[in-house]
Order: C-alpha cells, then sequence, then structure tokens
C-alpha cells in the first residue's frame, strides 16, 4: 500500500484522537438535549458562535462554494454567503417567539399559534432535511478515500457514521457543541494553509474575467438566496435548535456573529473556484485544485471535509434525537434519561436510513443522480414559512394561515424538482426572472413567496370574520 493511499485514513485518525479529546464523558439528559455544562448552566457565547458557524460550513457547502466561484466569478460566492443572512432572519424572529410568548422551542410555538397538524406537517419537512444532511455530507468526505462505489469510499462512509454516530449518541447536543468549538478552530486553521497556498497565484494572475452574461447569471443567483433567506433558515434545526439553548439576547448577537464568521469562510473558500477559473482547471474546484497541488494540499482539503461533514453529522444527530423524543410527541416537560434512551435510538435510525441514497450509483448512472435530486427538499419546498414564522405577530393567523401558506410552497417545490429531474414543463416560461441556470428558480421563488405570503394573510382575513361572526351570533 503507498503512502498515498494511506495518507488520507492517517488524517482521519488524527481526526478521530482529536474529536475523542474534546468530547464529554458523561452528560446529563439536560445537557443531552440543551447542550450546557454541568456547572455553568447555558453554552457560553462564543461556544455557540463556533457551533452555529461550523455547522453551517458543512462538507456539501464548501463544495458548492468553490463551484459557484468556479461558474459566475466572484458573485458566486458572495451569493452563497447571502444564504448565512439566515442567521439574523431566524436569529430576530426566535427571539421574538421566545420573548413575547414564552416558547422553549419551535415545536412549542407552532402547536400553541397553529395547532398539532400544522406542527406535525413542519417535523416532517425537518426529518427529510436531516435525512438528506447524512448522505450528503458523508458522500463528499468519502469521496477523499476512493471513487464512488470504492472499497475506500464505502469503508470512509461507515467509519464516518460510526464514530460520529459514537461520539453523539454518548453526549448528544453537549457532545455536538464541545466538539464544534474544536471543529472550527480547526476548519479555520485549514482555511489559511488553503490561502496560503493558493493565494500568491490567484494574486499573479488577477481575479478571472466574466462575461455579462456570467455576471448577470452570478446576481441572479444571488436574488435567489436573497429571497430564499426569508424563509430557508427555519427548515434547519441545526440552526433553530441552538436558538433556545441561551437567554435570548446572547443568542441573536451569537447568530448574527456566526452568520458573519461562517459567509465570510464561504466567500473566501469559493476563492478554490476563482482560482480553478482563472487558471482554466476542470472538472470540481475542491477536487481538481487540491490535486495540482499536490497530495499534502489534498491532504488539507481531506481534513476540512472531515471536519465539516463531522460538525454537521453530529448536529443531524442531535436534532433527530430531539425530534423523535420529543418535539414528535408534544413532550415539553424537562427531559429525561427516558427521553435521552429513546433520543438515541432516533439517531441510530436517521445514521442508518440517511445513507441508503448513495446505494443508488448502482441503478446506473442516470437514475442514481435523479433519485437522489428527487429527495432533496429545496429552499424552495419551503418558502411557505417565512410568512408562517415572519408574519405570526398577526393575532387571527391560525391553521388556516399555515396551510395556505404551506401547501402552495411545497406545490412549487415538488414541481420544480419533478421538472428538473424529468425535463418536463411543469412551470411556465414567463415564470422566469434574471438569466441563466437560476433564471427559473429565481422567478418560481419570488411569485411563489407573493402567492403563500397572500394565501397566509387571507387565511388570516377569513378566521378574524369567523370569529367575530360568531362572537356576534352568541
Amino acid at each position: 500500500m503507498t503512502v498515498v493511499n494511506v495518507a488520507p485514513w492517517l488524517v482521519l485518525l488524527g481526526y478521530v484522537l482529536l474529536v475523542r479529546a474534546v468530547m464529554p464523558r458523561r452528560v446529563t439528559a439536560t445537557q443531552f438535549f440543551g447542550g450546557g455544562s454541568s456547572t455553568d448552566g447555558d453554552p457560553g457565547l462564543w461556544l455557540l458562535v463556533a457551533s452555529a458557524a461550523i455547522t453551517w460550513v458543512f462538507a456539501k457547502s464548501i463544495s458548492n462554494a468553490a463551484n459557484l466561484g468556479a461558474a459566475f466569478g466572484l458573485w458566486g460566492g458572495i451569493g452563497y454567503a447571502v444564504y448565512y443572512l439566515s442567521f439574523v432572519v431566524v436569529g430576530v424572529a426566535v427571539y421574538l417567539i421566545r420573548t413575547r410568548g414564552g416558547f422553549a422551542s419551535i415545536a412549542s410555538f407552532l402547536v400553541a399559534k397553529y395547532g398539532a397538524t400544522g406542527a406535525k406537517l413542519f417535523l416532517v419537512a425537518i426529518a427529510i432535511r436531516l435525512f438528506n444532511e447524512v448522505w450528503s455530507n458523508t458522500k463528499v468526505g468519502a469521496l477523499y478515500f476512493g471513487a464512488e462505489g470504492s472499497t475506500g469510499y464505502w469503508i470512509a462512509v461507515a467509519a464516518i457514521t460510526g464514530f460520529t454516530l459514537y461520539y453523539s449518541w454518548r453526549g448528544g447536543l453537549r457532545s455536538s457543541l464541545l466538539t464544534d468549538g474544536a471543529q472550527m478552530l480547526l476548519a479555520a486553521a485549514l482555511l489559511v494553509a488553503v490561502l496560503a497556498t493558493i493565494g500568491p497565484g490567484l494574486v499573479e494572475t488577477g481575479l478571472p474575467e466574466t462575461t455579462p452574461a456570467t455576471r448577470t447569471a452570478g446576481l441572479t443567483f444571488a436574488g435567489l438566496a436573497l429571497v430564499q433567506v426569508l424563509s430557508y433558515g427555519f427548515h434547519d434545526p441545526v440552526l433553530t435548535d441552538r436558538a433556545f439553548i441561551t437567554k435570548p439576547a446572547t443568542m441573536v448577537k451569537a447568530f448574527v456573529l456566526a452568520g458573519v464568521i461562517a459567509g465570510g469562510f464561504i466567500v473566501l473558500f469559493s476563492t478554490v473556484g476563482l482560482y480553478a477559473r482563472a487558471i482554466g482547471l476542470a472538472g470540481d474546484p475542491s477536487v481538481a485544485v487540491p490535486a495540482a497541488f499536490g497530495l499534502p494540499m489534498l491532504l488539507v482539503f481531506n481534513a476540512i471535509m472531515l471536519t465539516s461533514a463531522g460538525s454537521t453529522l453530529d448536529s443531524t444527530f442531535a436534532s433527530s434525537a430531539k425530534l423523535g423524543a420529543r418535539d414528535w410527541r408534544n413532550d415539553f416537560a424537562p427531559p429525561t434519561d427516558r427521553h435521552a434512551a429513546r433520543g438515541r435510538w432516533f439517531m441510530l435510525a436517521i445514521a442508518l436510513l440517511g445513507n441508503l441514497p448513495l446505494l443508488s450509483i448502482y441503478l446506473g448512472d442516470k437514475a442514481g443522480p435523479a433519485i437522489i435530486a428527487a429527495t432533496t427538499i429545496s429552499g424552495t419546498m419551503v418558502m411557505g414559512l417565512a410568512p408562517i414564522f415572519l408574519l405570526a405577530w398577526i393575532r387571527p393567523a391560525r391553521a388556516l394561515s399555515f396551510h395556505l401558506a404551506f401547501w402552495p410552497g411545497l406545490l412549487f417545490g415538488v414541481a420544480q424538482t419533478i421538472q428538473g429531474a424529468t425535463g418536463l414543463d411543469l412551470l411556465p416560461a414567463a415564470m422566469k426572472l434574471g438569466a441563466g441556470a437560476y433564471a427559473d428558480d429565481l422567478g418560481v421563488n419570488l411569485y411563489g413567496l407573493a402567492i403563500c405570503t397572500t394565501g397566509y394573510l387571507v387565511g388570516a382575513a377569513i378566521t378574524a370574520l369567523s370569529s367575530r361572526r360568531a362572537a356576534e351570533a352568541r
């Protein structure tokens, strides 16, 4: 076995030893779900900042940042970083939910405001999101150990998933927070190494030239991100769960800082794509660029992907435990050991089921990507969450408002997913806005958000009118 073959496994071993050194040895049920320490209570500001930031700098997002930088130049990375405004949107919305309503979780708020059915629909969307977080991150991390479908690839999938499940099983959200802190520091150091390597070459060549059409396409993507940011963060329990584990004011401050740090990380990492575009490298920039610099840089990228994949997976497992053991049952009482035991089995279930889409490669070159694309719940599908959370202050808005906002967005998202996977024209071409590959998405999201918001307001008006008539009849 050559050094090239052994080296990634040595990186994995080093990562395992680092994480194992910082993981908690024993936690209470309150720590398992709340993430606090046994002595100080709530997690500290900077621990929450680091945890929230690194969980959104996941393996797939790093790859996407590089690809978008290569595709659209500078606007690709900036456009992708716009999504990190979700931290501010979610932080402010949850601050109001907590301070005005006194709610301790998103699920308890939804039950009280829109009823149990609406809460269950939301949790189903969350479960699909968690499901997709597993395979998308293990796949990106495992590709550094072998070609897709190879023995090394599958061993890496099992190793990454198994080790992350091990320390998540033991410590829940507390494990996630502590390891996230170490993972954030490691990721920052590795990013410095990447920038120090490609920076001189990028300075020498200058930023890659882009045509007016490419710039317009990049701006279209940035516009899409700006629309989706109003809803996108609410369907990510990795983010929303962390919005309830510290005092409201501390949470908002931490989320703003985390958004700036994580968004900055994404912009900086998109320079990998800029470098690939500048020197004309073909293929995925997150693989092609380190390959161009040789084994040391490949190992740095390998470590970055392991770090980012692990930080997202452990958060996914912790959120799955909470969703299955508490939120789905509308069980908002203080957590017990029984809750934690039940939550651990949900971790195991999502770890196993979440990797099943990786088996789709055996169905053929065309079937695999189509199946994966069809299972991905996009920001489009949850566009209706924007009015559901941001207009929740409208008192008459109840269950009807929820459904008139939620279902149109879901239908738009399903139609768009089917259209992308099959080529069928399910949505009118007149909906396109801007130019390039994301013109359809921008139009669908902008018009769709208007429809969802209108539906929400109509629902509130109907509920208010019904209540008035009922009061008059009495």
